[in-house]
């Protein structure tokens, strides 16, 4: 039995309780929204997750919690890159590594957006949360550095065989695109079946990224998603763990 009431936030949505526990993904509003309350401990961001919901709010807001249908994924065998980035990762400009600067990314993914002028989701709280499921081994981290700058990044939610994309910033050119190649053949070592975008972008999409169905979306999370051990810290290399 769902222990949450339904409340008006100019539409009917799900109010949470201390009980750490979400309505089904399906009764979200059309426009995703599911439910509104709770917090963003380790042990509540954990349950969202593996339910395909997540927390997006705007500073000064009440958490809003979210599942969408269609849902932007990619699975690694379809990721696409063009020429020009292939032949940019064949260089040696870049490093890549991971797990190696997991604050110093979202932080960066935060303010690439407010320095632009724009409101960000990634508020402190945000901040404070993931770096908490970091520490805990579950939010990892892609670092593309040039030298000793950060050139670009992305970070996210590992459980068992399923990757939850939350944001990615880019200083030099192309440094997002280089985090997130090596990203995907990072978790095709790893056997990771499905990359979660969430939101429908035309940068997503050129990479392969496709829309499904919400209810094809929780199909793959009951499948995917059996063991919620932690992976611990990433390396560069899974085969080596150097």
């Amino acid at each position: 039995m769902i222990s949450a009431d339904r409340v008006n936030l100019h539409m009917p949505v799900f109010q949470l309780t201390e009980k750490i526990v979400f309505p089904r993904p399906d009764l979200a509003e059309e426009n995703g929204l599911l439910a509104i309350g709770g917090d963003l401990s380790p042990e509540r961001l954990l349950v969202a997750y593996r339910s395909g919901i997540f927390p997006w709010y705007s500073r000064n807001d009440p958490i809003l919690w979210w599942s969408i249908s269609p849902r932007l994924v990619l699975f690694p065998g379809e990721f696409r890159v063009s020429r020009r980035l292939l032949r940019d990762i064949k260089k040696p400009l870049y490093t890549i590594t991971m797990d190696r600067a997991f604050e110093q990314v979202i932080t960066s993914c935060a303010c690439v957006r407010t320095d632009d002028g724009e409101d960000t989701w990634i508020s402190k709280e945000m901040q404070d949360a993931y770096c908490r499921l970091h520490r805990l081994g579950y939010a990892h981290s892609v670092e593309c550095w040039h030298g000793e700058q950060l050139a670009g990044g992305l970070y996210g939610i590992a459980l068992d065989r399923v990757f939850f994309g939350e944001s990615m910033f880019t200083v030099l050119k192309n440094g997002s695109k280089l985090a997130l190649a090596a990203l995907v053949a990072f978790l095709k070592e790893k056997n990771v079946q499905l990359i979660d975008c969430q939101m429908t972008t035309r940068h997503l999409l050129g990479f392969g990224a496709r829309e499904i169905s919400g209810t094809e979306f929780q199909n793959h999370l009951r499948t995917l998603i059996k063991n919620l051990s932690p992976d611990g810290a990433w390396h560069d290399d899974p085969k080596t763990g150097k």
